[in-house]
C-alpha cells in the first residue's frame, strides 16, 4: 500500500489502519471512532491554547509577564486553532446536508 500526502494512511474500503502498524482492516465503526477522536483531540487543543492564551492576557494586563512576545505567539496560536475547529465544523456540516439531499 502506499501512503499519500507524506504519512497520512488510506482510509476506506480495502485499506488498512495505519496504527502502529496494524494490518487489519479499517471498519466502519473503526473509522467513526477514529474521527471522533481526532475532533474530540482538536477541540480538547483549542480549550488548551484558549485557556493558555488567557493566562498570558492576565499577566500581561497584571504586569507579570516577562515576554510580550509570549503571549502574541500564544494568541497567533488560538485564532488559527478557532479558524481550523470552524473550517471543520463547516465542512462537516456541508457534508452531513449533502448526505441528506442524496436520493436512495
Amino acid at each position: 500500500m502506499t501512503v499519500p500526502l507524506g504519512g497520512i494512511p488510506l482510509v476506506g474500503v480495502g485499506a488498512t489502519s495505519g496504527v502502529a502498524g496494524s494490518t487489519r482492516g479499517t471498519t466502519a465503526t473503526e473509522g467513526a471512532d477514529g474521527f471522533a477522536a481526532v475532533l474530540a483531540g482538536a477541540f480538547d487543543k483549542l480549550q488548551a491554547t484558549q485557556s493558555t492564551t488567557e493566562n498570558l492576557a492576565l499577566q500581561a494586563a497584571t504586569g507579570d509577564l516577562k515576554d510580550v512576545h509570549d503571549y502574541m505567539i500564544a494568541s497567533a496560536e488560538s485564532g488559527l486553532a478557532t479558524e481550523m475547529v470552524v473550517t471543520i465544523k463547516n465542512q462537516a456540516v456541508a457534508a452531513f446536508n449533502e448526505i441528506m439531499r442524496m436520493q436512495i
